[in-house]
């Protein structure tokens, strides 16, 4: 093995190994084309935040929640389809990168994977 492969974007390991045009590793079993994980680290790099579908947001946007969240101390959570105005993009902890006040749970941070732009 002359060749230096990446590590698994899952879980970090170094034993990722090719099987045709895909790479694989065998301690998560995660596997990724080497091609589209170079973008995306780029795209991540350029301070873009893209929502589910993939379109870039900017502070300001109204954005549509996908799918249910759970809230803590709260008993009923976010449905799916709520509307949230007046995004505020920011460099939050573990992925949240949304500021927003929603209609009766007030200030959050949201992840940008869990919103469509509206």
């Amino acid at each position: 093995m002359t060749e230096n492969l990446p590590p698994c974007p899952e879980c970090s390991s170094a034993y990722a190994y090719e099987m045709g045009v895909l790479l694989i590793c065998p301690e998560c079993g995660h596997e990724w084309s080497p091609a589209s994980a170079e973008p995306a680290g780029g795209a991540a790099e350029d301070g873009v935040i893209r929502d589910s579908v993939g379109n870039v947001l900017a502070d300001g946007d109204s954005v549509t929640v996908i799918k249910s969240l759970k809230v803590k101390g709260s008993p009923s959570g976010i449905k799916a389809g709520t509307k949230v105005r007046n995004i505020r993009l920011v460099q939050g902890v573990d992925g949240h990168d949304i500021d927003c006040k929603i209609d009766g749970f007030g200030a959050m941070q949201l992840k940008s994977s869990v919103v469509r732009k509206a």
